[in-house]
């Protein structure tokens, strides 16, 4: 059970499904809630995007401080991730790109890789791929036509000089921490695009909100001095 949980949090297929629905969910809410001028859906959709920001913002603020923190729980992720590779085809795929976008492998080192039950490097471990590590560690040929999947057998075996010469010896981690460094401006540039969306669909909301509850009070005060013989 405690692995299949693991294999479902870093499983990108079930993220983007969850993210999707509650998308949807959250849209759905603000279009009929505007189609029909119901203010329960309209105040949903509001306080959705309100609480969506605020963990946003929360997480990016946190971060910043606590990056120590927040490096060791990439590290966590990473690290599972590594151990469930072979579990899910979503999650391999995601490894793959990953470790050939930034040109790096494992987590801290290519040695990482031993905490996966098939590239594990004991002698007690009868897998064939014993000791490897995933093709996708491996230096890129620019002349070479076919993908050689086991170019990475036997690197673990090696130290650090020997492997660099066929594979990355780098960690991914220390790639993605350089990365965002070096993107700061770029993911500065990102939040700020979907920050101000939610800020604008918030204000827009409330705006609505106002408009209807205003209509609704010139309705019953109409209704009310119809009576009136003066009217």
């Amino acid at each position: 059970a405690e692995a299949a949980m693991a294999c479902l949090a870093v499983d990108p297929a079930i993220l983007l499904v969850v993210v999707g629905v509650l998308t949807f969910l959250i849209t759905f809410c603000g279009c009929v809630g505007s189609l029909r001028e119901n203010i329960c859906l309209l105040q949903a959709f509001s306080v959705c995007l309100t609480v969506i920001f605020l963990l946003q913002l929360a997480a990016g603020v946190l971060g910043f401080v606590f990056s120590d923190k927040a490096r060791g729980k990439v590290s966590e992720i990473i690290n599972g991730a590594i151990m469930h590779y072979r579990d899910d085809l979503d999650l391999q795929n995601l490894i793959d790109f990953g470790q050939k976008e930034f040109s790096c492998c494992g987590g801290v080192s290519y040695k990482d890789w031993s905490q996966n039950m098939y590239f594990n490097c004991t002698a007690a471990n009868p897998s064939r791929e014993r000791c490897s590590v995933p093709f996708s560690c491996c230096l890129r040929d620019a002349d070479e036509a076919v993908i050689n999947t086991m170019c990475g057998q036997g690197m673990q075996a090696m130290s650090y000089l020997e492997a660099s010469a066929f594979i990355y010896t780098n960690g991914c981690i220390d790639k993605l921490v350089n990365w965002i460094h070096s993107n700061l401006f770029l993911l500065g540039g990102i939040a700020l695009g979907l920050a101000v969306p939610q800020l604008v669909g918030i204000l827009l909301a409330q705006i609505l909100i106002n408009q209807i509850r205003d209509q609704i009070k010139l309705q019953l005060y109409n209704q009310q001095h119809r009576a009136d013989p003066w009217y």
